[in-house]
């Protein structure tokens, strides 16, 4: 199905960038939101809109800070106003802190879940009673591989995501007899400015007791810009595929999607499988089979 209104959160780069582009290219109506859309992402929305015009495909470029709830609901009211409707959100803006988990502070911790917990908490209460009016709608949370499994230095991005995924299955129930889905795609490893862009923790006392072992977030840094620096890396526009086929699904979606580089599953479809029997017989415990 075609000519969607989708607003995408995070769209400077990464899943984000390659996932607007997609939309666009399918003929859906894309909204795509970054901060300082003037100042630093001037470059990108040039970029974004002449890519779109190139192809004769409909691109909009729009101010929205998800850390901000002022500028949450002001873009999503601006894309109602002009659109009349927000088909889907994709929450896709995050930061991935990686080093001591000690070693971050309150603070930090609290800046970071500002974007990647409530940015989405923000964006969701935003769009959803346009979509519960017009019974129908999509959100689609973008988490991790680590909103699943534990990798140690990712210690406060993990906890960001696995508070995502509950946020999100939580709403999948509740939201289920208003004709709205809600759902998750869990990218793996893919090549992405996150890594070296990672918020530093800033307790130094604290790395300092950590002697020897506080390099390795660093050398795990390094690594991982070596293995994606072969003739073969993985390719990060299999999740914005993976998001674009959710987007225009005609049924109930899956609640997961897993989109990992070929050879680095890490268990995690496993996982999916074996925790789905048991979250279904609690709702069938609870009554409440019909929000499966």
């Amino acid at each position: 199905m075609s000519g969607k209104v989708v607003v995408v959160t995070g769209a400077s780069s990464g899943f984000g960038k390659l996932t607007v582009l997609e939309l666009a290219r399918r003929g859906h109506t894309v909204v795509a939101t970054m901060r300082d859309v003037e100042g630093r992402n001037s470059g990108v929305k040039r970029e974004l809109i002449q890519a779109a015009k190139a192809e004769g495909h409909v691109l909009q470029v729009l101010e929205m800070d998800v850390a901000d709830e002022v500028s949450v609901n002001s873009a999503i009211d601006h894309v109602i106003t002009q659109h009349g409707r927000i088909d889907a959100l994709i929450n896709n803006a995050g930061t991935m802190p990686v080093g001591i988990t000690e070693a971050y502070t309150v603070a930090d911790i609290e800046r970071q879940f500002a974007v990647n917990f409530f940015g989405a908490v923000r964006a969701d209460r935003a769009v959803l009673p346009h979509m519960r009016a017009a019974g129908s709608g999509l959100l689609v949370h973008v988490t991790s591989l680590m909103g699943r499994v534990i990798f140690p230095f990712f210690g406060v991005y993990s906890a960001s995501k696995f508070a995502l995924e509950a946020l999100a299955e939580a709403y999948r129930y509740e939201l289920s007899s208003f004709g709205i889905d809600s759902v998750i795609v869990e990218p793996g490893p893919f090549p992405s400015n996150l890594l070296p862009s990672s918020p530093e923790p800033s307790d130094h006392g604290v790395l300092t007791s950590y002697g020897e072992v506080a390099a390795i977030p660093g050398q795990i840094k390094d690594s991982s810009s070596q293995a994606q620096d072969t003739p073969n890396p993985p390719r990060p526009q299999l999740v914005a595929d993976a998001i674009a086929r959710l987007v225009e699904a005609t049924e109930r979606r899956p609640l997961r999607t897993v989109v990992m580089p070929e050879g680095m599953d890490f268990g995690v479809e496993r996982l999916n499988e074996a925790v789905t029997p048991i979250q279904n017989d609690l709702l069938g415990a609870l009554g409440m089979s019909s929000m499966i």
